[in-house]
């Protein structure tokens, strides 16, 4: 297992049709296995893991995440994947319903440890989105003016020209 001390687990969760994830390339490294035993696992127990528990990336999310991680200047295994090394597959991401689940398929102390430090990471993730929702309505409004002005900008200079 890695060591949790070290690791910032709120930076592993990503947002993925409108719900809080962890991808389980991430969730592996943690549980200190390999992504393919993980995913083995997982398929070996579906009947605890229904669809809101978890779901694959469909391509266009997975390169829009690659995307974003290459933009933080993080290396995604989406982007280093060979022909004949690394991921065949799409991720699939987990809910925290399904990160619970995980400690109960995977059998080991160390899986309820981490299962436990990833739901509080998780829990306080929501709970500053939901202190901090009145400041993200307020970044909104005002990024949908600045997109009208620079609108309204754009075409008071095409006329003058």
């Amino acid at each position: 297992m890695t060591d949790l001390a070290y690791l910032n687990i709120q930076s592993m969760i990503v947002t993925m049709r409108g719900v809080q994830v962890m991808l389980d390339r991430e969730l592996a490294v943690i549980y200190g296995v390999e992504t393919k035993v993980l995913n083995q696992t997982v398929k070996r127990n579906m009947e605890r893991f229904p669809q809101e528990f978890r779901f694959q990336l469909t391509q266009s999310e997975d390169q829009e995440l690659a995307a974003k991680w290459e933009q933080l200047h993080l290396r995604s295994q989406a982007v280093t994947s060979s022909r004949h090394g690394g991921r065949r597959y799409l991720p699939i991401a987990f809910t925290e319903q399904g990160v619970a689940m995980l400690s109960a398929v995977l059998h080991s102390d160390t899986a309820v440890k981490v299962s436990i430090k990833i739901i509080n990471a998780f829990v306080e993730m929501r709970r500053f989105i939901q202190n901090n929702a009145q400041v993200f309505a307020q970044l909104d409004s005002v990024e949908q003016r600045q997109l009208v002005f620079e609108s309204e900008t754009e075409k008071k200079f095409e006329t003058v020209f």
